[in-house]
């Protein structure tokens, strides 16, 4: 009885001091509720459905949190999230049998804004901003333009996790 009792308290001290560490995940926000409208970003390159895929990527990312709903109308909105895709290469990088390009570098540069739309406070702005992902290509050509559009979607992925940490950032800051 001693020991389950015993055992039963260390248990209960182990949880409460767990619970009260103050840990907080980077990827919820927890402020108060509000809404945010991605818009479709503009696409000034000649890479087809690239601003639908950030928006998807963008969208995907801001929904992990509860208290933030991404909406598709601007009126209403608390925040507004807009975007520009300044330029895309896809430079080779080396050269094999044949003259076949092996390995391919792709560079995509953003620049973006997040914006209080009642108060029209800007809580984020970066005016460019350059990613860029390796690629390995197989010796076909279909392999070549998947590898490239595995290259891509590791960039829009990583971009929009990384705008949804600093706009996750910035609300907590001004809570």
């Amino acid at each position: 009885m001693k020991t389950t009792l015993r055992l039963s308290s260390l248990f209960l001290l182990t949880a409460l001091c767990l619970a009260a560490c103050g840990y907080h995940s980077p990827y919820v926000y927890s402020g108060p509720e509000k809404s945010i409208y991605v818009t479709h970003w503009k696409n000034r390159t000649n890479a087809l459905q690239l601003d639908t895929k950030i928006y998807q990527s963008l969208t995907h990312w801001f929904q992990k949190s509860n208290s933030l709903k991404v909406t598709n109308e601007k009126t209403g909105a608390d925040l507004i999230l807009a975007g520009e895709i300044l330029s895309i290469q896809l430079p080779s990088l080396s050269y094999g049998a044949g003259n076949n390009t092996t390995a391919v570098k792709v560079i995509l540069v953003v620049r973006y804004i997040l914006k209080d739309i009642k108060t029209d406070k800007v809580l984020l702005e970066v005016p460019g901003e350059t990613w860029t992902q390796d690629s390995r290509i197989a010796s076909s050509s279909t392999a070549s333009s998947d590898n490239e559009e595995k290259a891509l979607a590791s960039i829009i992925d990583d971009l929009s996790e990384k705008i949804y940490m600093k706009a996750l950032d910035r609300l907590s800051q001004i809570q």
